[in-house]
C-alpha cells in the first residue's frame, strides 16, 4: 500500500496526516518540529512512503534539508497554492491543514518548490547584511551631515576626502583632527 505524508508545520509542533493510496486518512497526529521526530513518525506510520509535502515557510528551508539527509522524500509546496487548495476545507486548523496537504500530495496536482542549497541561503544573507549594513551607514553619515549644517558646520562630501573634515572650519587649540 502506497502512503502519503502531509506536514503542517509550526514552530513548536508539527501535524502529521498520513493517507493511503486512495486518498484516506490512514493516521494523525503531531510531534516535535523537529526532523528527528518527523523523521521517526513518518518510519513508524509510513513505511511505504511515496512523498511528504509540507507548505513553504520560515523553517522550510532547514526542514526540508534535515528530512532529506534522513531518507525522507518530502516536497516543499508554495503557500499561497496550497492555500488554494485548503480553503476548500469547512474547518481551517493544523489537523485539517495536514490532511489537506496529503490529499494533495496524493493527488500529484501541485509543483514543487525548488529548495536551494545551504551554501546560497548562507551568500544571500551575507550580501543582504552587507546591504544593510552600507544603507543604514550612509544613512548615520548623511544624518550628522545634516546635524552639522544646523551649527553651521559643513562636513565635506565623499568618503575618502584626504582634507580636512569641515571646510572652512578650523579646530580650536588642542584639538587634533586627523588630515
Amino acid at each position: 500500500m502506497k502512503h502519503f505524508v502531509g506536514l503542517d508545520v509550526s514552530m513548536k509542533e508539527t501535524a502529521v496526516c498520513l493517507v493511503d493510496d486512495h486518498g484516506q486518512r490512514i493516521w494523525e497526529g503531531s510531534v516535535a518540529s523537529s526532523a528527528d521526530a518527523i523523521a521517526m513518525i513518518i518510519r513508524q506510520k509510513a513505511p511505504d512512503l511515496v512523498r511528504a509535502g509540507m507548505e513553504t515557510g520560515p523553517q522550510a528551508v532547514w526542514l526540508w534539508h534535515a528530512l532529506r539527509e534522513r531518507g525522507v522524500a518530502v516536497d516543499c509546496i508554495h503557500a499561497r497554492r496550497a492555500a488554494a487548495a485548503l480553503k476548500l476545507q469547512a474547518n481551517k486548523t493544523d489537523r485539517n491543514d495536514a490532511f489537506g496537504l496529503a490529499r494533495l500530495v496524493h493527488s500529484g496536482w501541485y509543483e514543487p518548490v525548488a529548495i536551494k542549497s545551504f551554501d546560497r541561503y548562507r551568500m544571500r544573507a551575507v550580501l543582504t547584511a552587507r546591504e544593510r549594513i552600507v544603507r543604514m551607514s550612509t544613512t548615520m553619515i548623511n544624518q550628522i551631515r545634516g546635524l552639522a549644517k544646523t551649527f553651521g558646520l559643513t562636513l565635506s562630501a565623499g568618503r575618502h576626502h584626504s582634507g580636512p573634515l569641515l571646510m572652512g572650519w578650523t579646530p580650536p587649540h588642542g584639538i587634533f583632527v586627523p588630515r
